[in-house]
């Protein structure tokens, strides 16, 4: 099979996943893409970032039709990720890739434990001010990882008060801004592959549309996120093997 459609087929298959949690599908693609394309700050992360915000900004039109976006929280939101989130892409640049990935690493074993373990919601006792807080470090480090900060900002919400399904719609508007202002500092040494990258938006914008319409409907968002922690552990311990093996 043709390589770039592997990588259709699973990026379409990722966006489903992530689009179900309004996470914006970065925080998968990163080790999915890192087995086809070699220079993770110039290729992968670029991509990924672009994905990022195509991804999340269809899952909020999935999860607004049912209601589930808090519009004037989403928006406050945005711009405190996307002021911060260049911060972290642009100190990338300074940083050897191997670190980067040990980094990323280390977020997936917090995101898997934070999928898994079951979260008591706190609904009406939503603490918002300490969501913007936090939101500030947790989009740098994300920039800096090359992913949304949806990975990071939904857990947080959850943790913080907010309705699994709410929190999912808007994590996925407040990730969408700061996806594009963290290919800022990316553009001059970015390293692009137009025939890839634009079936790429395409399967990523339905995929994740679709996923944000089934979780809003009919699937649980507990379920949901055991699906996707299963899914990036996965990913993530293949692309480990495949550093330790070059």
């Amino acid at each position: 099979m043709d390589q770039n459609l592997i990588i259709i087929i699973g990026l379409f298959f990722l966006s489903v996943i992530s689009g179900m949690l309004g996470l914006g599908v970065a925080f998968a693609a990163i080790p999915f893409l890192g087995f086809f394309l070699p220079d993770l700050v110039h290729q992968v992360q670029p991509l990924s970032l672009l994905l990022n915000g195509i991804t999340a900004l269809f899952a909020v039109f999935g999860f607004s039709k049912s209601g589930y976006v808090d519009w004037k929280k989403a928006i406050i939101l945005a711009v405190v990720t996307t002021v911060s989130a260049p911060i972290g892409s642009y100190l990338a640049h300074f940083v050897p890739q191997i670190y980067i990935w040990y980094l990323y690493f280390a977020s997936v074993v917090y995101l898997a434990y934070r999928l898994f373990k079951p979260v008591k919601e706190k609904s009406g006792k939503e603490n918002f001010k300490l969501a913007l807080m936090l939101a500030i470090p947790i989009s740098i480090f994300s920039g800096f990882l090359g992913v949304g900060p949806g990975f990071l900002l939904l857990p947080t919400l959850i943790l913080l008060g907010f309705d699994v399904k709410m929190a999912a719609g808007i994590n996925a508007f407040a990730v969408t801004p700061p996806s594009f202002s963290a290919i800022l500092p990316h553009l001059s040494t970015a390293n692009w592959n137009v025939n890839l990258m634009i079936p790429l938006l395409i399967v990523g914008a339905i995929g994740s549309f679709f996923g944000a319409r089934i979780t809003s409907i009919y699937i649980p968002g507990s379920r949901i996120k055991q699906i996707f922690g299963i899914v990036i552990v996965i990913v993530t311990l293949y692309k480990i093997y495949t550093l330790i093996n070059i």
